[in-house]
């Protein structure tokens, strides 16, 4: 699936446009700067090892933020997913569309959004690397895509590689580690900043949801929405882990009927728009819980900025960082004013 966030993260759901390492090497369609300087390396993911035994040259991308990773370390994709949810009308994240008009040169081919990787689709754009990292693939698409070109799956679960892992993993891939560790350095101090700006969220217990009318998705403790969130200075709330199915390896679900046992200082509210926030709010599972009741409610509205946080990339969360602090600082104040 390209995106679990159309449908999970709801249903459920530039200025670090790229390493500030000082390099004077121009970006390349699909190909790294470090050419030269390539070592070969092997990188073990959930169904074995894959080794990278030369600098790739065109690099395909599927799944969520392994194509902001290869974009934010200079290179541009050959291929790498369209999107619907959020996106601009180029079917691009407005993100990403930023990053390439920065980097210039061939834009990729964009991959048809659909529940399995479109086989013929990135077999024709001719990769010599394919990047998975933050997917759904199975091990038949995994065995599918090998045989086009070297394939990076996740490091054990689907849809749960941490953020920073994306990262660090496309970096090795390129040949670019120190790379990736500055870009990762560039994001945390931004991070950093915005935890030090706002003290009040430190301790705060939070817990981050999807909701819809019928049902709570709740985010659990490994998925990278609620690892950003602790980076901010907030702690999982008790009662995510209390309540924890274990359903899939990011979410839960929790019935209507159950969701007034959702405990937090304050709750994450992902939204497409005001409508649906306004939705939500009016839904029988939102009214018996304390948060909706006291008014401690985070509510992150627009498609755009869900999917910048949800999770976060090497370029989205820094793209939607100020406005999901801003979105955050009205619920925690009143979390403060009711002790």
């Amino acid at each position: 699936m390209a995106l679990p966030l159309g449908a999970l993260l709801l249903a459920l759901p530039l200025a670090a446009c790229g390493s500030e390492s000082d390099s004077d090497d121009e970006a390349t369609d699909g190909g790294s700067p470090a050419a030269e300087s390539f070592e070969p390396v092997t990188i073990t993911h959930a169904f074995g090892e894959t080794e990278i035994s030369e600098q790739p040259e065109r690099v395909a991308t599927w799944g969520w933020g392994s194509g902001d990773a290869v974009l934010a370390l200079g290179v541009v994709p050959v291929a790498m997913p369209a999107y619907s949810y959020g996106a601009d009308e180029d079917q691009r994240m407005p993100w990403q569309s930023e990053a390439l008009a920065e980097l210039g040169g061939e834009e990729p081919t964009l991959l048809s959004e659909t529940a399995e990787p479109p086989i013929e689709e990135i077999a024709a754009a001719t990769p010599d690397l394919i990047l998975a990292n933050y997917s759904g693939i199975t091990e038949a698409d995994y065995e599918k895509l090998s045989k086009i070109a070297p394939t990076v799956a996740y490091p054990e679960e689907p849809w749960a590689t941490p953020w920073r892992d994306v990262i660090t993993t496309v970096g090795e891939a390129l040949g670019q580690a120190e790379e990736a560790e500055q870009v990762l350095e560039d994001i945390d101090a931004e991070v950093a900043a915005a935890a030090e700006e706002h003290p009040e969220f430190e301790g705060k217990t939070i817990a981050a949801v999807g909701i819809d009318p019928q049902a709570f998705y709740v985010y659990r403790g490994a998925d990278p929405r609620v690892e950003f969130l602790e980076d901010l200075g907030f702690t999982l709330a008790p009662s995510v882990g209390e309540l924890d199915t274990e359903e899939t390896s990011f979410y839960f679900t929790i019935s209507t009927e159950e969701a007034d046992k959702l405990t937090s200082d304050v709750l994450v509210s992902y939204a497409a728009d005001e409508d649906a926030a306004a939705a939500v709010a009016e839904s029988a599972g939102a009214k018996a819980m304390s948060q909706f009741q006291d008014g401690t409610v985070a509510e992150v509205t627009g498609a755009s900025l869900v999917a910048a946080v949800g999770p976060p990339t090497a370029l989205s969360l820094t793209w939607g960082l100020e406005d999901f602090v801003a979105a955050l600082v009205p619920a925690v104040e009143k979390a403060d004013a009711q002790g």
